[in-house]
């Protein structure tokens, strides 16, 4: 059959027309524009102890006073969970600067009420910190029942009480063995139950002696520990197990001096009082 030419055209049109409205009932959907991949978190992953130089916050204890936009105080009594005999104040008598030092003080007042007084300090509300590299210069007391402490808590602990929030102890000294450092990662299992990983590292000389750098180092999912920049200790997240890894998470600083309690027990005729312990700077470092 031979079409005449103008019924060519039209089924040509016609032709056309189906083609293109076919192909633009299959052509595929615009796809979604994605967003860029979030950026790793600042200092996550772990680097040489050598490599966190730049300076992100410190404080030098300088001036005349403590810098109270930097520091706050738990004060009172109570035992704080593990037995402690002291009471936590704000006096001048057991919290000062002097000499470029912070200087945390326990005593026992003459009138044995209370029985002894001493100092904690902490960050919270004011600083936290996350990855990165944390030193803390300092010289520490001694003797049976004296109790200093370098430590961090989560600051989540006013939502996710402890040891959900998790705990990482820089430093703990028994006071009756001044040669063995403690750090220890206090944390929850799935129930809710504190679980924790302890080393000691026992030195030659008495740790009391003189100042040394107590250092942590934080990075995503693990966690060093070092004294005088040499490390001692890690603590990765496998050895969390089934519970929550909080140490991802802002924590803030502790210093104090604890008197008494579960610890080393309570002091005896052997222990001399005031015992101080001081603080020559707290720094926190990134790398580059």
């Amino acid at each position: 059959m031979v079409f005449p030419l103008a019924n060519w055209r039209r089924t040509g049109l016609g032709l056309s027309l189906a083609l293109s409205t076919l192909a633009a009932c299959t052509s595929d959907p615009p796809k979604p524009v994605l967003p860029p991949p979030a950026p790793p978190a600042v200092n996550a992953a772990p680097r040489d102890y050598a490599d966190y130089t730049k300076l992100i916050w410190s404080d030098e204890f300088d001036g005349g006073s403590l810098d109270l936009t930097k520091w706050g105080f738990d004060l009172g009594a109570g035992g704080w969970g593990n037995n402690e005999l002291q009471t936590y104040t704000n006096a001048a008598e057991n919290v000062t600067t002097t000499g470029g030092n912070l200087m945390i003080k326990a005593i026992r007042p003459a009138s044995n009420s209370p029985a002894y007084t001493s100092a904690r300090l902490l960050t919270k509300g004011k600083q936290t910190f996350v990855f990165g590299r944390i030193d803390v210069r300092a010289k520490i007391p001694k003797g049976k029942g004296v109790w200093p402490a370098i430590w961090m808590l989560g600051a989540d602990i006013d939502q996710n009480n402890w040891p959900k929030c998790g705990e990482i102890d820089i430093m703990e000294l028994r006071g009756s063995k001044p040669k063995e450092l403690i750090s220890t990662m206090h944390y929850a299992n799935s129930g809710g139950s504190r679980e924790f990983k302890t080393t000691t590292k026992v030195e030659a000389t008495d740790l009391s002696d003189a100042f040394h750098v107590y250092s942590v180092v934080r990075s995503q999912d693990q966690i060093r520990m070092f004294l005088d920049g040499q490390q001692f200790f890690t603590f990765n997240k496998s050895d969390v197990g089934s519970g929550a890894y909080p140490f991802n998470n802002p924590f803030f600083v502790i210093l104090n001096v604890a008197v008494g309690g579960d610890f080393d027990g309570n002091p005896d005729a052997s222990t001399t009082f005031p015992q101080e312990m001081l603080v020559d700077y707290v720094r926190h470092y990134q790398y580059q």
